[in-house]
């Protein structure tokens, strides 16, 4: 014989839907942001702002989120409730959905007490950066220059500086094998990074690569350099954003992150 089962309290309904509602809205709101982007509906600084747009109710709606599925949770524990696993299965979507929404912007801060310059170009070389060749082209007539610290009120000898204080560790690799043989490890680094490889030409030690982030599609260029000298090979990259003023430190953590691949 069927267990039998209890009418949903009314004021449990209502908080399922407007959980469901909003954290169904705010997903949807903060997935246009991007999608805009892709599409080429609007540029990146319309999608940065939608998103700002909905971050003051996104703790919110993660709280009432929350509150529905506990409440969902805890009265189908004491009482067999009509549709209680569909109420749970809303509100735990809801509650999923509305922390994705809060993930995507704060996936570009640098995280609570973390100092970022405003910068976009990370070198390992401050005095003769490795020079982009073969992703020129691609960049387009819009782009950031490559002409390290000449852009804006900034200086080539300012740029160096707020990278050595923000990232001390950004320095040229060395290493004890020969050149061609860390050509192919950087090569193969490069390529496990996910990087679009664009001109990877051993007799000059130089290979360029595009990177392309997930939410709003945005495009940085990585060049690597690598030179042997007297039985030391000398490897330095540099990683540079084509849009915006500050990369809020992808750049140097996309270095940090071949350099450990290597």
């Amino acid at each position: 014989m069927n267990e039998q089962t209890t009418k949903t309290p009314k004021m449990l309904t209502i908080l399922t839907t407007l959980s469901g509602i909003a954290g169904i809205g705010l997903a949807l709101f903060a997935l246009i942001a991007p999608l805009g982007v892709w599409a080429g509906f609007w540029d990146f600084r319309l999608g940065f702002t939608i998103l700002r747009g909905a971050q003051p109710l996104v703790l919110w709606i993660i709280a009432l989120c929350v509150i529905s599925s506990l409440a969902v949770f805890l009265v189908g524990r004491s009482k067999r409730l009509e549709g209680q696993g569909k109420m749970l299965g809303i509100t735990l979507t809801s509650t999923l959905l509305a922390v994705i929404a809060w993930y995507i912007p704060n996936s570009y801060l640098p995280g609570d007490g973390v100092t970022i310059p405003p910068i976009h170009d990370i070198t390992t070389d401050l005095e003769n950066p490795p020079a982009f060749v073969a992703v020129m082209p691609l960049r387009g007539t819009d782009s950031n220059t490559t002409d390290y610290g000449n852009w804006g009120q900034m200086t080539p000898e300012r740029q160096a500086s707020l990278q050595r204080e923000a990232y001390p560790d950004i320095v040229t690799q060395t290493f004890d094998e020969p050149a061609d043989a860390i050509f192919d490890r950087a090569l193969a680094a490069a390529r496990d990074q996910g990087w679009e490889i664009v001109a990877a030409v051993p007799e000059e030690g130089r290979i360029e690569a595009t990177a392309t982030t997930f939410w709003f599609r945005f495009k940085d260029d990585v060049v690597i350099r690598i030179r042997e000298t007297d039985g030391t090979t000398y490897l330095d990259a540099r990683s540079t954003s084509r849009v915006g003023v500050s990369d809020v430190g992808k750049n140097a953590a996309r270095l940090r992150a071949f350099f450990d691949a290597l």
